[in-house]
C-alpha cells in the first residue's frame, strides 16, 4: 500500500509475469520439441500460471501505471487461457469444433504480430526483454508456418526457439528478484535507456 507521501512501496510484480510467461513456455515447447505428450500438467500451467498469473501481474502493473508491462501481462495471460480453450473445449463441449484449415495459422501469425510490436516498444527498455520478445516473434511464426504447412521438423525447431525464449523470460524474472532481494546487480538485465519507464526494467 502507498504511504501517505504517495510513495509507491507496492512489490514488483514483473517477475510473477516473467516466470508464469516463462515456465509455461519451456513446459508446452518441450512438447513441441517432442519431448513429452500435450496432457493436462501442461494445459494446467496454461490456465493457472501462464493465465491466471499473468493475468495479475498485468492488473498490478495497471495500477502502478505501466502500460507495457500491463498489456504485455495481461494479453500473455489471456493467450494462455484461449490456446488452453482451443485444445479442450472441441473435446468437452457440443458445438465447439476444432479449428480448420488457416485457423489455427491466422491465429498464430496475428500473437507473432502484436508481439513485435511490443518488440520494439522493448528497444527502449533492456537487452533481457528484447531477447525475449525477440525470440517469441520467431516462435509465433515458426508455429504458424509449421501449422500451416503440416511441417513436424519446423514444428520442432519452434519447440527449441520456444525452450530458448521460456528461459529467457526465467531467467530475466528471476534476475529481478535476486537484484532486489541483494540491492545490486546479482544477473545483469542488460543496459537500460529510460529506468522510469518500466517496473519490467529493474536491474
Amino acid at each position: 500500500m502507498n504511504d501517505t507521501l504517495g510513495i509507491d512501496k507496492t512489490g514488483n510484480p514483473a517477475p510473477l509475469g516473467l516466470m508464469g510467461f516463462g515456465m509455461t513456455t519451456i513446459l508446452l515447447n518441450l512438447h513441441n520439441a517432442g519431448f513429452i505428450p500435450l496432457d493436462t500438467m501442461i494445459l494446467s500451467m496454461g490456465i493457472f500460471y501462464g493465465g491466471l498469473a499473468q493475468v495479475i501481474a498485468g492488473a498490478m502493473e495497471w495500477k502502478k501505471g505501466n502500460t507495457f508491462a500491463a498489456t504485455a501481462f495481461t494479453s500473455y495471460g489471456m493467450f494462455w487461457l484461449s490456446l488452453v480453450a482451443i485444445v479442450v473445449l472441441p473435446k468437452s463441449v457440443p458445438g465447439f469444433a476444432a479449428p480448420r484449415g488457416y485457423a489455427m495459422p491466422a491465429y498464430l501469425f496475428i500473437w507473432g504480430i502484436f508481439t513485435l510490436v511490443l518488440f520494439i516498444g522493448t528497444l527502449r527498455l533492456n537487452r533481457a526483454l528484447q531477447v525475449i520478445f525477440g525470440s517469441l516473434v520467431v516462435l509465433f511464426w515458426l508455429l504458424a508456418v509449421a501449422d500451416a504447412a503440416g511441417n513436424g521438423s519446423i514444428a520442432k525447431l519452434a519447440g527449441w526457439i520456444g525452450l530458448f525464449c521460456g528461459a529467457s523470460a526465467i531467467y530475466a524474472g528471476l534476475a529481478q528478484v535476486l537484484n532486489e532481494v541483494y540491492g545490486k546487480t546479482v544477473w545483469p538485465l542488460g543496459p537500460v535507456v529510460r529506468k522510469e519507464a518500466s517496473q519490467l526494467v529493474r536491474s
